[in-house]
């Protein structure tokens, strides 16, 4: 399989390599089945974002229920992918920060940790963050600019093909959240995280609030205060807020087409659709009331 586009089109062409040698639904696997092997996959990326061009993962969306869920498996890793920054000159600013947005959030997941004493991940995670920090509204301002892009492709691969994410728990649960988002009102990955995150961890970061200032610290140049780290988690959240502004990234929910009625449905069926048990999130659990509180953090 040749998949020549970004993350959509290179998690379905690795649905289609696993499910051409699989007996049964390949649905399986997007609800748990290891893929163990798949028709090799190559890759041609035209946006940095997903960074799939790395992964051993695959979402796609079923929409007989509307579920927008993941595979994963060393089957699906592809075996080259070619990284030409040219190829994205093309895109336009709001995809340009979309792709931004996504390779943040993918740092961010693994960040945000219960696993203790990761400081050689922790700086990577640090350094690619401030990378793209940098090289964000370097090429929004200038699509043309070939070294931000190119710094900005390498990072996104870098982000996802789990270098940073080596022997620390994962969270992943503004993924989930968000997912329910993209699949409802089609609206871009990218621009659903740019919401998401930072409700996210405005709801959750007294779970380990030393964490979220050492971020704003360390990133986002917040002054810590040791008296009171509270105040640097909040600036450091505060920071990214304004950052995904910066790059015109929407900050509501009402800007992805979402409604606040529909926020109960959305939390029940990131909890419990397609087989899930009622809770998301490696960094701290959360049920359906959690993800209703954090919706509403969007309105």
């Amino acid at each position: 399989m040749l998949a020549v586009g970004g993350g959509s089109v290179i998690d379905s062409s690795k649905a289609i390599a696993a499910g051409t040698i699989y007996d049964e639904d390949f649905w399986d696997f997007y609800q748990g089945k290891l893929v163990e092997k798949a028709l090799p996959v190559g890759t041609i990326l035209t946006i940095a974002a997903a960074g799939s061009e790395g992964s051993p993962d695959s979402v796609i969306t079923n929409e007989n229920g509307m579920f927008k869920r993941g595979a994963t498996g060393e089957g699906l890793r592809p075996v080259f992918s070619i990284l030409n920054p040219e190829l994205t000159q093309t895109l336009s600013p709001y995809q340009a920060a979309c792709g931004i947005t996504d390779i943040m959030a993918h740092l961010y997941e693994r960040y945000f940790t219960t696993t203790k004493e990761v400081e050689v991940t922790d700086h990577m995670i640090e350094g690619l963050l401030m990378t793209m920090v940098h090289e964000g509204p370097r090429v929004i301002a200038d699509p043309d600019n070939y070294q931000a892009r190119a710094n900005i492709m390498w990072a996104g691969t870098v982000a996802h093909n789990n270098s940073c994410g080596v022997g620390r728990v994962q969270d992943w649960a503004s993924h989930d959240i968000e997912h329910e988002l993209s699949a409802e009102y089609d609206c871009a990955h990218g621009a659903g995280l740019a919401v998401v995150f930072p409700a996210w961890m405005k709801y959750v970061y007294k779970k380990d609030v030393m964490r979220f200032a050492q971020v704003a610290s360390r990133v986002w140049g917040c002054a810590m205060d040791f008296a009171d780290p509270e105040k640097t988690a909040l600036a450091g959240i505060a920071a990214f807020r304004k950052f995904l502004a910066s790059i015109g990234m929407p900050s509501t929910l009402g800007e992805l087409g979402g409604k606040e009625e529909d926020i109960p449905g959305l939390a029940h069926t990131a909890c419990y659709g397609n087989g899930r048990k009622g809770q998301i999130g490696g960094f701290t659990a959360l049920g359906e009331e959690d993800i209703i509180n954090i919706y509403r953090l969007m309105l």
